[in-house]
């Protein structure tokens, strides 16, 4: 399963090696069909204490590294929407992605096909 990447703000450095990156989403409200900004706070681990509050970012699911943070730093927030620049990647390859699909296929069956021969 791919590992989630969000965008947001830095909205605390306090912490050693620990940011707090607000990530804003926008919904339809179900009634009034208006879209409303819903936010949510997450804590995220800056190794080298690099980002400060007011710092675009995006961010990326890892394993847990303590009870509340289970999420990376990646670097700096670019113009694009998150996820979106590795898709391009992929599709701008001469096959359309469709080689690289197939490899991670090929190794996630023989994975199975290993685990099964234990």
């Amino acid at each position: 399963m791919p590992k989630r990447i969000l965008q947001g703000i830095v909205v605390s450095d306090v912490q050693d090696k620990t940011v707090v990156v607000r990530v804003e989403r926008r919904v339809m409200h179900p009634i009034y069909k208006k879209f409303i900004t819903r936010s949510k706070k997450y804590a995220a681990h800056d190794e080298e204490n690099k980002f400060h509050t007011g710092d675009s970012v995006q961010i990326e699911e890892c394993r847990p590294i303590s009870k509340r943070k289970s999420w990376m730093v990646l670097g700096e927030a670019t113009g694009v929407a998150p996820g979106l620049a590795r898709r391009r990647a992929r599709a701008a390859e001469p096959d359309g992605g469709e080689a690289a699909a197939e490899a991670e296929g090929e190794a996630e069956v023989a994975a199975v096909e290993a685990g099964a021969a234990l």
